[in-house]
């Protein structure tokens, strides 16, 4: 039986007098990869701003490991090492090399020696194919390669969850494929991630839980077999026939 990572019990989350998100419940085992679907303004990245602790709730729970991480006044820096979250901007320095930007937050976390932790994230940028694009700076890197290497950094810090914000959304279509490859080599290698994308293609073949976000709520979890040929709320048919044009 897979551990259970992630559970939201009854989050709610509002901007002023704007409810984003109404009652989300919501559980990730490890090794799962679960694909956030549904139109812009539904709720889906605010949901993963406050897994990661970026914005806090309102009502409800969040547990990681079995820890409510949702508690007021609770040090969200550990649970930002162990929940990495990649955005639609790749939000690198531009006055550091790919590698000076993936080095700076595990040297300042872990103290390692640096000879070991710069084995450590050479492999990383081996393995994602960035290993000549190691010293080169962002404006000498693609949209697709910076993408790569704002997925580098966070994996450095050893997470244990990674949450993807329409991370594929700011590319040239002919980027999108490259990031999405690191995706399915993450998820062979059992990293539990959550994804909020427009990619429905992908999250029908990559996806083990796939959630239809509407207005704040989850209205529909199911496999994308089921969801994508079968859904059975009125809405997410709707959102399907339009995105699948």
């Amino acid at each position: 039986m897979a551990l259970e990572r992630l559970k939201l019990k009854g989050v709610e989350k509002a901007f002023g007098d704007v409810p984003v998100l109404k009652g989300i419940d919501l559980s990730v085992k490890e090794g799962e990869m679960v694909c956030l679907i549904g139109s812009s303004g539904s709720g889906k990245s605010t949901l993963l701003r406050c897994i990661n602790l970026l914005e806090p709730i309102d009502n409800g729970q969040i547990f990681f490991n079995d820890v409510d991480i949702s508690e007021p006044g609770l040090d969200p820096q550990p649970v930002r090492q162990k929940i990495g979250m990649v955005f639609q901007s790749f939000n690198l320095f531009p006055h550091m090399s790919a590698l000076q930007n993936v080095m700076l937050a595990p040297r300042r976390v872990f103290k390692e020696p640096k000879e070991q932790l710069l084995e450590n994230v050479t492999a990383l940028f081996e393995k994602f194919g960035l290993a000549d694009r190691m010293h080169h700076y962002p404006d000498q890197l693609s949209g697709g390669q910076q993408q790569r290497v704002a997925i580098v950094r966070a994996l450095a810090m050893n997470p244990l969850i990674m949450l993807f914000d329409e991370v594929t959304s700011a590319l040239d279509p002919e980027l999108i494929e490259e990031v999405l490859d690191v995706l399915r080599q993450l998820r062979l290698q059992g990293m539990t991630m959550i994804l909020a994308t427009h990619e429905i293609g992908f999250a029908r073949e990559a996806a083990d839980t796939v959630c239809m976000l509407d207005d704040g709520k989850i209205i529909e979890k199911a496999s994308p077999d089921k969801l994508f040929t079968d859904p059975t709320e009125a809405r997410t048919r709707q959102f399907l026939s339009s995105v699948l044009k």
